[in-house]
């Protein structure tokens, strides 16, 4: 059972990184056919070269994109002592060398582990998981974190998660554009108000940039969820759901953390912009609404069925 339980490990990690491989390849002869189209074999070459150069830049820096995303920074021991105590005892029974811990201060439950390997790896709560859950239960999704970093499938997640980013950057612009013009426009009318034709401008330009935004999110957005959709697989959360309730010791503690995690994202869902929808596959539950989107980059397993999968193994019958 164990080998083959190895077996089927490694066969997925291989899958994963022939499906980032395949996407990496892809994206660099997409460049490369816009450089062709744009200027010729010159433009095609230029292509390239920026193309590796944003795939090298996306290996170096993926976890501090996806942390960047939830607006996550590094939490001290000081601050969160239960989560640093649970965290060593779970990377002590897993043999794992203990990873570094960030915070996101969104109110909705939920978690995710970025890094390139074991040595590399971060874990990062929300605010909304430390406050919604109990220690066994906590102790449960960390337990699921770290069966993710154990599997070292972090990788192939992380890297797609930095890969769909860049490719819906030019939407994320676009929306940044967006709230500066919005701020400058209330800027404006605080100051001149009784201004007739300034309203009508700002309105116009704003409703243009949504346009715009939406525009490049039906270009870029299915591009983006085919390169996360060949490097993650739903298996893989059942993988890591089952290892880290072994882990954990308690199986359902952690279906009971996966049935308030799921209430709390359906309550207080994400807004999917093109940088959460990037790396909402690295997260314990999807953090979006199944609407727009969002539908596209959906990999995980439904709840339910996690949940079922979990107290079956706790020897629950149903």
């Amino acid at each position: 059972m164990a080998v083959r339980g190895y077996a089927l490990r490694a066969a997925e990690l291989a899958g994963a990184a022939a499906g980032l491989a395949t996407s990496v390849i892809l994206l660099i002869a997409g460049c490369a056919l816009l450089g062709v189209a744009a200027a010729g074999a010159g433009g095609a070459v230029v292509a390239i070269v920026i193309a590796v150069l944003l795939v090298a830049a996306v290996f170096a820096c993926c976890d501090r994109l996806a942390l960047s995303a939830m607006l996550a920074r590094p939490v001290s021991e000081v601050e969160q002592p239960e989560l640093y105590r649970l965290v060593r005892e779970l990377s002590k029974a897993g043999r794992l060398s203990v990873p570094r811990l960030y915070l996101s201060p969104a109110g909705q439950p939920n978690s995710f582990a970025v890094g390139r390997g074991p040595r590399t790896a971060t874990i990062c709560c929300t605010q909304g998981l430390l406050r919604v859950l109990d220690e066994a239960e906590l102790r449960g999704v960390l337990g699921h974190e770290l069966a993710h970093v154990s599997s070292r499938d972090i990788l192939a997640s992380s890297v797609s998660a930095g890969l769909a980013a860049v490719i819906t950057f030019p939407a994320c612009l676009v929306r940044v554009a967006r709230g500066s013009k919005s701020a400058g426009s209330v800027a404006s009318g605080s100051v001149a108000a009784g201004s007739v034709a300034a309203g009508p401008v700002v309105s116009d330009w704003g409703s243009g940039l949504g346009l715009l935004e939406t525009l490049l999110m039906l270009v870029l957005a299915p591009v983006a969820a085919i390169v996360v959709r060949l490097a993650v697989t739903r298996e893989r959360e059942y993988r890591a759901d089952a290892a880290g309730a072994l882990l954990s010791g308690d199986p359902v503690a952690l279906a009971s953390a996966l049935r308030k995690i799921d209430a709390g994202t359906a309550e207080l869902a994400l807004a999917p912009d093109g940088l959460r929808t990037s790396v909402g596959h690295l997260m314990i539950a999807s953090p979006f609404r199944l609407e727009g989107f969002a539908r596209l980059f959906l990999t995980h397993p439904p709840t339910g069925e996690r949940i079922r999968r979990l107290e079956a193994l706790a020897g629950y019958r149903r």
